[in-house]
């Protein structure tokens, strides 16, 4: 049985892609299939054929909140950002499909006079991937704004309330639930003059540009916040400001980047991590939680 035959019958498939291809932070081992089904038909097609053949398959929006490793996933990455990226505005609601990006979608709310998403503005990745993780900013995140997600779960298609999604801090239902597809997002936002929604986010786009390494692939910030303390200071106070392992490097500009230097490898990457972790705890007695999600690793490394 030739299972990339079945799967081309409902989207396009690749292989010879690795995830340092899908990735904002450029590394990772290869991938059996990317595959980019264009309607909920074709997903829906694709999921069975996975599941028929035990074949394990993975989300990835831009891939921006993503260190995997560099051994094979020998399974496939679904990834919506060709083909689910529409989104639509209806007075005050916006639906966007979960491969949309979350930039793009922010400046078009903006345009039309819609405020809510001015904190997305320079958070990177889709829709599906901001709403997995409640991406936030500036002391906002995805929940605040959010009235319910489209979801694929046992083979159905559900609008689920946000209540349901149960939202907190960096997290969401769907970490815990990992079967669970995320569609499309619809959100509850506010008129403003487009001209002051425009100024705050340009004033905010200034700033990520002088205190951001954005020069360098990374996955943004790398640890949350623990109560009480911003991660940057405690990284700079365990003097792991500019430490490096192979291509691996604690950002000199913001500490809590961990910056791609040229062909990292994801043991470096991961190792710092792990480092800055013990440390952290050593110090502080807090565990240190990364907002990144570690994928495709043997147990006992992570």
């Amino acid at each position: 049985m030739n299972i990339k035959e079945d799967l081309e019958t409902y989207a396009k498939v690749e292989e010879g892609k690795s995830f340092s291809d899908l990735t904002t932070l450029h590394i990772g081992g290869l991938v059996r299939y990317v595959v980019y089904p264009d309607n909920l038909i074709a997903l829906d097609g694709i999921i069975r054929i996975l599941k028929k053949n035990q074949i394990p398959y993975k989300m990835v929006g831009k891939g921006s909140n993503l260190l995997a490793s560099d051994e094979k996933f020998d399974g496939a990455v679904i990834r919506f950002d060709r083909h689910f990226n529409d989104y639509y505005i209806e007075g005050n609601e916006v639906i966007a499909l979960a491969g949309c990006s979350t930039i793009a979608l922010s400046n078009a709310c903006m345009k039309a006079g819609l405020s809510g998403l001015e904190f997305s503005g320079g958070i990177p990745g889709t829709v599906g991937g901001n709403v997995f993780m409640n991406a936030g900013a500036y002391k906002e995140n995805m929940a605040d704004i959010l009235k319910e997600v489209l979801v694929y779960l046992d083979g159905e298609f559900r609008w689920l309330s946000k209540e349901k999604c149960d939202f907190s801090y960096r997290h969401s239902i769907f970490k815990e639930h990992r079967d669970w597809i995320i569609l499309a997002a619809r959100y509850d936002l506010k008129k403003k003059p487009v001209e002051e929604i425009a100024s705050l986010m340009s004033q905010r786009k200034q700033r990520r540009l002088s205190t951001q390494p954005l020069q360098y692939p990374s996955c943004g910030s790398i640890f949350k916040n623990p109560q009480g303390y911003y991660s940057w200071q405690l990284i700079d106070n365990i003097g792991y400001r500019g430490k490096r392992k192979g291509d691996a490097m604690v950002s000199e500009k913001h500490s809590n980047f961990i910056i791609n230097m040229g062909r990292a490898k994801a043991d470096d990457y991961l190792n710092l991590i792990q480092e800055i972790q013990e440390k952290v705890k050593e110090s502080y007695q807090i565990d240190f939680v990364p907002e990144v999600e570690i994928f495709n690793w043997p147990e006992k490394k992570k």
